[in-house]
């Protein structure tokens, strides 16, 4: 069967997510954030390109490390104000059968025994649609604010999602056998107590002894999603992913990246292909390529330099404020500057040294992800290329303007790929899970969570 590729829209529930300042541009919907259409519109929208989810990303934190201050962010709308991602899930549920929903939260400030609950719900709301982006925080403004100094030290934050995971999976997987519910209403008994089990739980960091207090939903453990690209990442990953989203500025970079995930995932003893992996990019399209090339140029008019150094300053940890427009890129004293300067300049020889204005003017549309402009053909070209030489499953896709750049996608690009018989035409009947991988609505043998199964 012909490799399919896959879709996710990226998005945040903010104004400017990915791309700054965009808000300003006359058909961008962002600042609609904060009402229930926006949210219910783009579900339907994505719904009808059969995207595979929409994944939320969300932060607890500003971005302050640019001129040690969050004025900057708050003036460009940088990811502040920010919402809760879970709130929107069971709106958009209502008005989509398919759609699978992505969503953000941490492991550093919030106790596992109601987030299960929390979880549980949304995925019997949803009949089974809800996957969790793990992440472990690493703004240290988020931190703060929680009564903390900072963050914990980056190894110790995963060792801490550990066992965070593990109190959710007892919960999810070992409190409830399948038949406890009975529904007997002749006997009066709507819950056998025998079948329910306290999860005894008592470990380095939490304590909880009883049982799940929701009853099982129709995925029990919601899809796991990750972002981790670090070593220690990628081994929690390995454990625990069912979709890992990475970012690479291009195919060379991003191939090992993708290797390493899925000799992570054998190592942990599951199929090199148990998780779905999505790349970010940005995607600017229309009928021709002069069509595409003007409609970037137009979005360049709006987007947020400032807003830009903003993000990678934060992203990055080092204050780009403190440099020159015109100062190249290598004066920056920062490791992960250096590396992506190594990778820009693989991306494209400007015929100089890449300078800090490079930088801001690269990433004010798509974040640290590659933008790609053409007609439609000339994106499914590209699309095929990046699965081909990268050996990704799809593409993580954030927007230039919302709700455009996905219209632009399901009316230009998506036809193209249809075409060529690798992009699907009708959803895959069943839950999250299911219409991910093929095999059921539960995780599977090899997962981590499996081994927390009542009587396992």
């Amino acid at each position: 069967m012909t490799r399919q590729i896959r879709f996710n829209a990226f998005d945040m529930n903010c104004v400017a997510h990915q791309a700054s300042g965009m808000w300003r541009h006359p058909r961008d919907r962002s600042r609609e954030y904060n009402t229930i259409k926006y949210w219910t519109d783009l579900a339907q929208l994505l719904e009808s390109g059969t995207f595979d989810g929409l994944f939320i990303a969300d932060v607890l934190g500003t971005y302050d490390v640019y001129g040690g201050t969050n004025e900057a962010a708050l003036r460009n709308g940088a990811q502040v104000p920010v919402n809760d991602p879970i709130l929107l899930a069971s709106a958009m549920a209502a008005v989509t059968e398919n759609l699978g929903f992505g969503i953000t939260a941490g492991t550093a400030f919030e106790h596992p025994y109601p987030f299960a609950r929390r979880l549980s719900t949304l995925d019997h709301l949803t009949n089974g649609r809800i996957g969790w982006n793990v992440v472990t925080g690493y703004l240290p403004s988020a931190a703060r604010n929680m009564g903390a100094e900072d963050q914990m030290e980056h190894d110790e934050r995963y060792d801490h999602a550990d066992e965070y995971l593990e109190v959710l999976y007892k919960l999810w997987e070992g409190s409830w056998e399948d038949d406890a519910v009975i529904e007997d209403r002749e006997a009066g008994i709507f819950t056998d107590p025998s079948k329910v089990h306290e999860i005894g739980h008592h470990g380095k960091w939490f304590d909880v002894p009883g049982i799940h207090i929701s009853e099982p939903s129709p995925q029990r453990t919601p899809v796991i999603y990750q972002a981790g690209a670090s070593p220690r990442g990628v081994a929690f990953a390995a454990g625990n992913a069912e979709a890992i989203f990475v970012g690479a500025p291009s195919t060379e970079v991003l191939a090992k990246t993708v290797k390493r995930i899925r000799d992570g995932l054998e190592a942990a003893g599951r199929d090199r292909y148990d998780a779905k992996i999505y790349t970010l990019l940005t995607i600017v399209t229309g009928a021709t390529e002069e069509e595409a090339l003007a409609k970037k140029a137009e979005y360049d008019q709006y987007a947020s330099t400032e807003g830009a150094l903003v993000f990678t300053s934060g992203w990055m940890g080092v204050d780009l404020s403190t440099y020159d427009w015109d100062e190249p890129l290598g004066n920056v004293k920062s490791n992960a500057i250096q590396s992506t300067l190594q990778h820009l300049q693989e991306e494209a020889d400007l015929g100089r040294e890449w300078t800090v204005g490079d930088l801001a003017r690269k990433n004010a549309i798509g974040g640290l992800g590659p933008t790609i402009v053409g007609s439609g053909e000339q994106i499914a070209d590209e699309l095929q290329r990046w699965q081909e030489e990268a050996d990704v499953d799809g593409f993580n896709l954030a927007y230039a303007v919302a709700h455009e750049t996905w219209e632009d996608v399901i009316k230009y690009v998506i036809p193209v790929l249809r075409e060529r018989g690798i992009y699907p035409t009708e959803y895959v009947p069943g839950t999250l899970r299911h219409k991910l991988s093929g095999e059921g609505d539960r995780v599977k043998s090899t997962h981590r969570a499996a081994q927390y199964k009542y009587n396992a």
